[in-house]
Parts: structure tokens; C-alpha cells; sequence
């Protein structure tokens, strides 16, 4: 019972510092990129945004190999840009023998985003930031080693160890059990991405998938 306590405590902590970025109106960026301000991103209001309202995002000025945060229906959004270094790691035959579901086999996305990237475009990502374990946030490591020899980048989940390559497919033998969830988005053009809309000709719903985190899973059944 004190272990599953320590562990709500502690999801409740980083959900409650996910809630202190987005209303401070900035992003949380890679190491050693510059903070992102989210006053244009966060129109239309906060509220119609939690209610699934389409957020677009301008990525006009994000640069290789950086991250941005923005928050759309009170959940993260991650969105990456991927140099072509880390698009090749993607596809090394080493890194994908550690993958639990490197083909994206799980409903953990889109029917557009069932790609060895993950994504529409291969160069960008776009991420529901919230770990398949317990629904921590994990954090943004795209520097190679900086969690040990192997290493390619990726993310971590800072609360149980869970760790995601930079297509947010999960590595086996970490308590999560599934891909980091990819939410439904299209591009209105080269520098702006709409979260929440699909793609002409095609549907899908967040709501679809598999699993977010388990404590927000069993809220969403209960």
C-alpha cells in the first residue's frame, strides 16, 4: 500500500509540474535548446483546448534536434525535429533487436503514423508525452550516452525507468508496456502543425488507442 501511495504521490507531482509549464505559457525544449514562449500557441482558450478543440502549433523555428512541449486537452504534446543522424539510428538493426513493438504493431497511433518513423513526415515527431507505465512525463535525452553506452536518444522516464527511442518506441525489460501514444495531427503547411485533425480522407481518435498512461486509462474506463 506505501508503494502504490509513493507512486500516485508521485505521478500526482509530475502531472502537477506539467500543469506549472503550460500555464507559466512556455515550452520545455531538448538540453541546450532555448525555451519556446506559448502565448500563440495556447489560442483558442484553455478551455475549449481541454475540450479537444484543434491547437495549431508553429515549428517554423525549430531547429534539429529540438524539442517542444505544448499542452492540448491537459495532455503534453512532444514535438521533435530529427536530423537525418537520428532518422538512420531509427532503422539500425541494433537498436531495433531492443524494442518491445518497434513495427508499431499495438493501436498506439494512427493508421498514418503505423511507420518506421512513427510519424507523417519522417523529420518530425509529434508525441503524447506521457509514459505507457504509471503516466509520468518522460524526459527528453537526445544526447547519445548520456544513459550509458548504447544509448541513441530518445526519452526517460524519470520515475520507473522506462525508456523510449526517438520514434517513442519502448525498449523491453522497462515497466512500460506499450509506444508512447501518437495523437491525431496534420500539417497546414511546411511550419505549422494542427493537433487534434487528421489528415484529409482519414479518421482517428485519441480516445482509440490502446493505452496512455494506466492512471489516466483507468480514469478514462471508469
Amino acid at each position: 500500500m506505501e508503494t502504490d501511495a509513493a507512486q500516485a504521490g508521485m505521478q500526482t507531482e509530475s502531472r502537477r509540474d506539467f500543469l506549472f509549464i503550460a500555464t507559466g505559457a512556455v515550452a520545455t525544449v531538448g538540453l541546450g535548446a532555448v525555451i519556446w514562449p506559448l502565448i500563440d500557441q495556447m489560442e483558442p482558450d484553455a478551455n475549449t483546448i481541454a475540450a479537444g478543440a484543434p491547437l495549431d502549433v508553429d515549428i517554423g523555428a525549430l531547429a534539429a534536434g529540438q524539442q517542444i512541449m505544448v499542452s492540448w486537452r491537459g495532455d503534453p504534446i512532444l514535438i521533435v525535429n530529427r536530423p537525418p543522424v537520428a532518422l538512420k539510428t531509427l532503422q539500425d538493426p541494433a537498436l531495433v533487436g531492443l524494442l518491445s513493438d518497434p513495427n508499431s504493431h499495438a493501436r498506439q497511433q494512427p493508421p498514418y503514423a503505423e511507420n518506421w518513423n512513427r510519424s507523417l513526415k519522417p523529420e518530425v515527431a509529434v508525441l503524447v508525452g506521457i509514459c505507457t507505465n504509471l503516466g509520468c512525463i518522460p524526459t527528453y535525452e537526445p544526447n547519445r550516452d548520456h544513459l550509458g553506452p548504447g544509448w541513441l536518444g530518445g526519452w526517460f522516464c524519470p520515475c520507473h525507468g522506462s525508456k523510449y527511442d526517438l520514434a517513442g518506441r519502448v525498449f523491453r525489460g522497462v515497466p512500460a508496456p506499450y509506444n508512447l501514444p501518437v495523437p491525431p495531427y496534420r500539417f497546414v503547411n511546411d511550419k505549422t502543425i494542427r493537433i487534434g485533425e487528421n489528415p484529409d480522407g482519414q479518421k482517428f481518435e485519441l480516445d482509440s488507442i490502446i493505452q496512455i498512461g494506466w492512471e489516466r486509462q483507468r480514469k478514462h474506463n471508469s
